[in-house]
C-alpha cells in the first residue's frame, strides 16, 4: 500500500473498558497502523463494547451495525464479545469478535484481515501510550476482573476473576503518564481494595524500592509523584483505614468512591455484597474524624428483588445518616445471566420509579447542604475547559471528571486548560459550586 493502513475504532462502556481502548490503539499506532476519525476512511473499524445492562448491549449492537452499515468491515471486541454469540447472532458479517481486556486476540484479528505494513509508517508513540482522555488526566487500571459474586452483576463472567498488576508495572506507567504531563491519576478496577489479594500482595520493585503489591503501598507511592491521585471502587474493607490518613496529609485526593449499593442487612445479605451497614457508618464516622475534608461518593440500586418498604426506609435513614457527598441511584432491571433474574418477588416498576425519585429528592437536600459548606472557603481547582461565554470549567479534588460537580469560574478565559489555579467559592447548589479568581 502507497499509505499505512487504516483503522477506525469506536469505544463504549467504563473507564475500564477505555484503558482497554487505549492500550490497543497504542499497539495499532506502533505497528503502523493510523488511526482515522470516520469510517468512510478507514480500512476496517474496531468496536470495543459493552455488555453489563441491556441498555449498554443495545447500545453497543447498535454501534456495529452503524460500523457495518458504513464501513463493513468490522472487528468486535469487550465485554459483549463475551456474552456468547450475541453478537454473531445480530450482525454475522463481522470479521472477529473477542472478549474484554484482549489485546493480544485484537491484533491477531488486525493481522488476519488488514496485515501491517512491511514498510511501517510509525509515528513515535509516546511512553505512556495512546490517551483517550485529555491531556491532563488518565485512569490508570490496577486490576482487572473480581472475585465477588453479586447477584446483580455478570462481571466476573464478562471479565473473570481478580487479576493484580504487579505494584512495579502500574507505577512506571504512573511515572510515564505524569512525564508526559498528566495532573490527575484516576485509580480504578472493578474492586480497588482487593488490590493484590490474588497474588499473595507479592513484592515488587520500584526504582530499586521493594513494595507490597498492595494498596496503601500504592497510594503512598503514587502520592510521591506531586500530583492528585484519586481512588475509584473501594469497597469499606477494614485497611482502607489505612489510605485514609494519606488523605488527611495531602498524598491522595481526599476522596473515595465506595460502590454500597443499599443499605438494608437483608437487601444486602440477597445482593451478596460484602457489607455491614453498622459498621460502615461507623467507619464513615471514623474516616471523616481522621480527613475532615473526606468526599465520598457512592452508587445504588433501589427495587432490588425482594426489596420491601421497610428495606427501603432503612436506606433513606441512612442516606441522611451518612450524609454522602455524591450519590448515584438507580432502579434495578435484570441483566442477563445474573443470578438475581430468579429471586422471587420482583418489584413493580411504578414503585421502583418512585423509590428512585424519593432516593435522588432526599440526596439532593444532602448534595445542596454539603455544597453550601463550601461557600466562602479557597479551593485548588484543575481547569477541564472554557465554555464559549468565557467561563472556565474546573474540578475541585471533590470532583471526578463526567461523574461529578464541577466549579464555574466566570471571566475565567484566560486560564490555562490543564492546570491547576486557586478560586473563592462564591455559590453552589444541588450539584455544582461557582468560585471567582483570586488574584495572584
Amino acid at each position: 500500500m502507497s499509505r499505512p493502513p487504516q483503522i477506525g475504532f469506536v469505544s463504549l462502556g467504563c473507564p475500564k473498558a477505555l484503558v482497554d481502548s487505549e492500550q490497543i490503539l497504542t499497539r495499532l499506532r506502533a505497528e503502523g497502523y493510523d488511526l482515522v476519525p470516520t469510517y468512510q476512511a478507514a480500512d476496517l473499524v474496531v468496536v470495543n463494547t459493552c455488555g453489563f445492562i441491556d441498555a449498554a448491549v443495545a447500545e453497543s449492537l447498535e454501534a456495529i451495525g452503524e460500523a457495518l452499515a458504513e464501513n463493513g468491515r468490522v472487528i468486535v471486541t469487550g465485554c459483549l464479545g463475551a456474552k456468547g454469540n450475541v453478537v454473531r447472532d445480530l450482525h454475522p458479517s463481522v470479521l472477529a469478535v473477542t472478549g474484554p481486556h484482549a489485546c493480544e486476540d485484537v491484533m491477531t484479528a488486525v493481522h488476519t484481515h488488514l496485515p501491517r505494513p512491511h514498510d511501517p509508517f510509525v509515528d513515535l508513540v509516546p511512553p505512556q501510550g495512546i490517551k483517550l482522555t485529555p491531556r491532563h488526566y488518565a485512569y490508570l487500571k490496577i486490576s482487572e476482573g473480581c472475585n465477588h459474586r453479586c447477584t446483580f452483576c455478570i462481571i466476573p463472567q464478562l471479565r473473570g476473576d481478580l487479576v493484580s498488576r504487579p505494584i512495579g508495572e502500574v507505577l512506571r506507567e504512573a511515572e510515564n503518564l505524569v512525564r508526559a504531563g498528566v495532573k490527575e491519576l484516576l485509580i480504578v478496577s472493578q474492586d480497588t481494595s482487593a488490590y493484590g489479594v490474588d497474588i499473595r500482595y507479592r513484592t515488587d520493585f520500584w526504582n530499586g524500592r521493594p513494595l507490597k503489591t498492595h494498596l496503601t503501598s500504592l497510594a503512598a507511592a503514587l502520592g510521591e509523584l506531586g500530583v492528585w491521585v484519586r481512588l475509584h471502587y473501594v469497597y469499606p474493607y477494614p485497611h482502607v483505614d489505612e489510605v485514609v490518613p494519606l488523605m488527611a496529609e495531602g498524598k491522595v485526593l481526599p476522596y473515595l468512591d465506595v460502590p454500597l449499593q443499599h443499605a438494608s442487612p437483608r437487601v444486602l445479605k440477597a445482593m451478596k455484597r460484602p457489607a455491614n451497614t453498622g459498621d460502615t457508618l461507623g467507619r464513615i464516622r471514623r474516616w471523616r474524624d481522621i480527613c475532615p475534608d473526606l468526599t465520598l461518593r457512592s452508587t445504588f440500586i433501589v427495587g432490588f428483588p425482594g426489596e420491601t418498604e421497610n428495606d427501603f426506609e432503612r436506606l433513606l435513614e441512612f442516606l441522611a445518616e451518612a450524609e454522602l457527598d455524591r450519590v448515584g441511584c438507580f432502579s434495578y432491571s435484570p441483566v442477563e445471566g445474573a443470578t438475581a433474574n430468579q429471586l422471587s418477588n420482583p418489584v413493580p416498576e411504578e414503585v421502583k420509579q418512585e423509590r428512585l425519585s424519593r432516593l435522588m429528592e432526599l440526596q439532593a437536600t444532602v448534595s445542596a447542604d454539603r455544597l453550601r459548606r463550601k461557600i466562602d472557603r479557597t479551593m485548588t481547582v484543575l481547569v477541564d475547559t472554557i465554555d464559549d461565554e468565557g467561563t472556565a470549567i474546573a474540578r475541585s479534588s471533590a470532583d471526578a471528571p463526567e461523574i461529578d460537580g464541577v466549579v464555574y469560574i466566570e471571566d475565567g478565559e484566560e486560564l490555562p486548560i490543564g492546570e491547576f489555579t486557586s478560586v473563592r467559592i462564591v455559590d453552589s447548589d444541588e450539584h455544582d459550586l461557582f468560585g471567582e479568581r483570586l488574584n495572584c
